[in-house]
């Protein structure tokens, strides 16, 4: 049942984002596209979670310095968040679940842009303070893209990714067994590309490789006409769905506030 139902939404979606095609800006074919994934995400995620659009800030940010703005933003909605106007939010990082950035079409180009934000939103430094969590908590950002077209084969995909990080300079994760969902992806953690396949990368209780004998690799690669929506869905939703006995610790967000007449008496 939820994969007929995630399967037909997918379908939904390649079909509707035909209505926009013919728009003459860019923008006005991404805006809606946009749109569509998040009036999805809204009606099935966890209620603990809400979705905004804007930029991801820590301690350490600055006012006016260059940030990337994220299409989608998954946050948890019991901590606070910076209103920019027109719809658009400054979220603290100890918030934010996870970003997704979507494509009308899939090329080296948006791969660079999507690898180099995720690498950005990865190097934030979260100040939380934990008493006891149950379930699996993603330990970094977790990062998506969807788009619309594509490569014919993930393979491709897959490829791109990889010229990415070496031409960034950006490592690739390693892990064993013991530690795979320990360890934080560097960059993107997951690319769909809707009724063609996915790629995702295997360091989250969800996996496609045999725990009994695993396979070696960083990677699922999977070629499909559907079930792609389904497998985000489905890492997303399992990011979400912990508990967790951790609230914000304020005191790095004043560390360079400089307050006057302070006294202790």
């Amino acid at each position: 049942m939820l994969k007929s139902h995630i399967d037909a939404i997918e379908n939904h979606l390649v079909s509707i984002s035909q209505i926009p095609a013919n728009a003459g800006h860019t923008l006005h074919r991404g805006t809606p596209r946009e749109a569509f994934i998040k009036e999805f995400l809204e009606g099935h995620l966890s209620a603990n979670v809400a979705i905004g659009t804007g930029e991801i800030i820590d301690s350490n940010s600055q006012p006016r310095a260059q940030r990337n703005q994220y299409d989608i933003v998954i946050y948890k909605n019991n901590y606070p968040k910076l209103d920019f106007g027109g719809g658009v939010n400054g979220f603290l990082v100890e918030s934010v679940v996870a970003t997704i950035e979507v494509k009308s079409l899939l090329d080296q180009s948006a791969i660079d842009q999507s690898v180099r934000a995720a690498y950005n939103a990865k190097s934030l430094s979260p100040n939380v303070t934990r008493s006891f969590s149950s379930g699996w908590v993603p330990p970094k950002v977790i990062n998506y893209v969807v788009a619309y077209d594509g490569p014919a084969q993930m393979s491709t995909v897959h490829n791109w990714i990889m010229n990415s990080h070496a031409n960034n300079n950006i490592p690739l994760p390693t892990w064993n067994q013991p530690n795979r969902t320990s360890t934080p992806g560097t960059a993107l953690d997951g690319v769909v590309l809707l009724n063609k396949g996915f790629v995702k990368l295997d360091n989250s209780p969800l996996t496609l490789n045999n725990p009994q004998a695993p396979l070696p690799g960083t990677h699922i690669i999977a070629d499909n006409p559907n079930g792609n929506l389904l497998m985000m869905f489905l890492a997303l939703q399992e990011a979400c769905n912990n508990i967790q006995g951790a609230w914000l610790n304020a005191i790095p967000y004043i560390q360079n506030v400089q307050f006057g007449n302070v006294r202790i008496v």
